[in-house]
């Protein structure tokens, strides 16, 4: 597999923020983007992102196959649970292998769940999600959505040999309709894209990064 960058590098959070003020949009109100509930929080923050990455998303659904969706797993992340999530992430590296110190923890735990100051989830541009037929059937992608080490292997990695040939063509349908749109892939997790934030900002050597963190959202239905 190709060398990762991982959300740790200290060159992702060199990358300079010039932020647009785009606000945040419920992808529940777009007919052509389908959202799942597994992740549903009570006031709706997974299924929001930014106005431009929903306008992306709307783009990609039209350069699937017909018989294909898009299914949203998670869009925007409050801050706090961000922390939240990395936090628990190193406590599970940690007990997995009782040798590592706090450091090589947190540097694991990055390559799946971004630092807090970092993180895309948490600036509205960036979505997990993964594709589905028409009735709502997941198509194989040869591991759930959010399946990452210390609790699976590394066939979570988007480049990863060691899933099914049915699974690499499904990953890369869905890759071509992303990047042709302006996204770019976390390559340690075949469902995590983004736009407009650091990480994007780095992998597409812009001078800076459209979004920032934001902590605005206020909730809705």
């Amino acid at each position: 597999m190709p060398e990762v960058v991982i959300l740790s590098d200290p060159r992702i959070a060199a990358v300079p923020i010039k932020e647009c003020g785009e606000p945040l949009v419920d992808l529940r109100t777009l007919e052509a983007i389908r959202v799942d509930q597994r992740l549903a929080d009570h006031e709706g923050a997974y299924a929001h992102v930014r106005l431009s990455v929903a306008d992306r998303l709307v783009a990609a659904q039209t350069r699937l196959p017909h018989e294909l969706r898009l299914l949203v797993v998670e869009g925007y992340r409050p801050p706090s649970l961000q922390h939240q999530y990395f936090t628990a992430s190193v406590a599970r590296h940690r007990a997995t292998h009782p040798g590592w110190d706090e450091r090589r923890a947190s540097v694991e735990a990055s390559r799946y769940v971004s630092p807090p100051d970092v993180a895309p989830h948490t600036t509205g541009g960036a979505i997990d999600l993964t594709l589905c037929t028409p009735s709502g059937a997941e198509l194989p992608m040869g591991t759930p959505v959010n399946a990452t080490p210390p609790e699976t292997g590394e066939e979570c990695y988007t480049a990863s040999t060691a899933v099914s040939r049915e699974a690499r063509e499904n990953r890369r349908i869905l890759g071509a309709a992303m990047v042709s749109t302006g996204f770019v892939n976390y390559p340690t997790e075949w469902w995590h894209w983004s736009y407009g934030e650091r990480y994007w900002a780095f992998v597409v050597e812009a001078r800076y990064a459209r979004y920032g963190p934001t902590d605005s959202f206020t909730g809705s239905r």
